[in-house]
């Protein structure tokens, strides 16, 4: 089956909100194996959504309508769909029950616009609305299905997860269906990732593998269309070993909304090994990436930023001499930063970040120029000299992206 996603909301169009219902839809609407050829986006105006329908119905069998549900005037994708297909609304019971009930549990008064939410095609089967008033439907007509969702995604993921896609399993079976898994990787950019898995992508039928860049990483979705699950993975993993035994090096872990520091925080976690930090040019950043990870607390004790030469010297005691000497945009200070914050903060691992995030050069290096130091109980200091392009954040947040993965290897590295 072929699906449309239609957006429908001139805030969409203005850049006011950010369309991420059509991702959403998208990914779950290719696990049922409905594929979705395009995506749309419709300010508030009738006349151009019935022209974009009239389209849609000579391209796509699934049309998903997102927006446009609420009780104002400019709320109108209900009203254009009933008019394109031929039908009149209808009020839905259910629904009129639950807006009654929210405005007496509230003790205010229902103005008449409001009842435009509980209002449905006939003829069309009801989406119950879980978390707002709006009513979702699901309308099958003579060649094409259209389904009507609300637009704000906390209403939008629960009615299509709990009442949209059970409805479109029973009135659509399909015996294929799709199933991905997503590799990440670090320390590899798309444009390597690609010319090094060139023949595999190029002699790509099922699996599929499509590479994505995100910032200082790079996915890779492989994708299976089978009729059961087993069979699915078994073209995975088939696939996922080709991909390793070329690229290996530089994967990290499995999952869409996974990261590179919730990888390292479970490797802490799992082998009872604990971290500190002492920050320069990042300042903080570093610790509070790890503190984005609930339970970190578990591994990470706390660290040091130290900004300035007197800070680097006080709080963590280092010698004035040597920062002199040898500056601070440079390997010495960076190993000298790690191994005093290992040695105060009484931890397994202490990772130092030194550099120059810029926009100016300092001490004569140039922007980008970044020490990165992991101290290890049990071990000898590392220090890597990087440069790092692009803005000043960029440069900040690959450092530590850097120190992460310097950390992730020396754990594993140690068994």
């Amino acid at each position: 089956m072929k699906a449309e996603i239609i957006a429908v909301g001139t805030e969409l169009l203005l850049g006011q909100v950010v369309n991420t219902n059509a991702t959403f839809l998208s990914e779950k609407l290719a696990d049922m194996g409905i594929e979705v050829y395009f995506h749309t986006v419709v300010g508030d105006n009738p006349q151009r959504l019935e022209e974009l329908l009239q389209l849609a119905d000579t391209r796509s069998e699934l049309i998903l309508l997102c927006g446009g549900l609420g009780p104002t005037d400019d709320d109108l994708t209900k009203n254009v769909l009933a008019d394109h297909v031929g039908v009149p609304l209808v009020q839905n019971q259910a629904g009129l029950e639950a807006l009654n009930g929210f405005f007496a549990q509230r003790q205010s008064t229902m103005t008449p616009n409001n009842l435009r939410q509980i209002e449905t095609l006939q003829d069309g089967i009801p989406l119950p609305n879980r978390t707002g008033l709006a009513i979702g439907c699901l309308y099958k007509g003579e060649k094409n299905n259209y389904i009507l969702l609300p637009g704000p995604p906390s209403e939008l993921k629960p009615m299509f997860l709990e009442q949209a896609r059970p409805l479109l399993e029973k009135e659509f079976p399909t015996t294929e269906k799709l199933t991905s898994r997503v590799l990440r990787f670090f320390g590899i950019g798309e444009s390597k990732l690609v010319t090094d898995l060139a023949e595999m992508i190029e002699q790509q039928s099922n699996p599929t593998i499509a590479p994505y860049a995100k910032p200082n990483e790079v996915t890779l979705r492989i994708t299976a269309k089978t009729e059961d699950e087993l069979s699915a993975n078994a073209l995975l993993d088939q696939t996922e070993a080709e991909i390793l035994a070329k690229v290996g090096e530089f994967f990290y872990g499995y999952g869409e909304e996974n990261s590179l520091v919730q990888v390292v925080v479970d490797l802490l976690k799992e082998r009872g090994l604990s971290i500190t930090a002492a920050e320069s040019l990042t300042a903080g950043e570093f610790q509070a990436t790890l503190g984005t990870i609930p339970g970190v607390s578990a591994v990470f004790p706390g660290g040091f930023v130290t900004y300035s030469k007197e800070t680097k010297a006080d709080f963590l005691g280092i010698d004035p001499a040597l920062l002199e000497r040898t500056g601070v945009v440079s390997e010495e200070c960076a190993k000298e930063m790690a191994e005093a914050a290992l040695r105060l903060a009484g931890t397994d691992y202490a990772l130092s970040f030194t550099g120059v995030a810029g926009p100016d050069e300092l001490e004569g290096k140039p922007k980008g120029t970044v020490y990165i130091g992991l101290a290890q109980k049990n071990g000898k200091t590392i220090v890597t000299e990087n440069h790092f392009t692009r803005d000043r954040f960029y440069v900040r947040h690959s450092s530590v992206m850097k120190g992460l993965d310097m950390l992730r290897r020396a754990i594993l590295n140690k068994n």
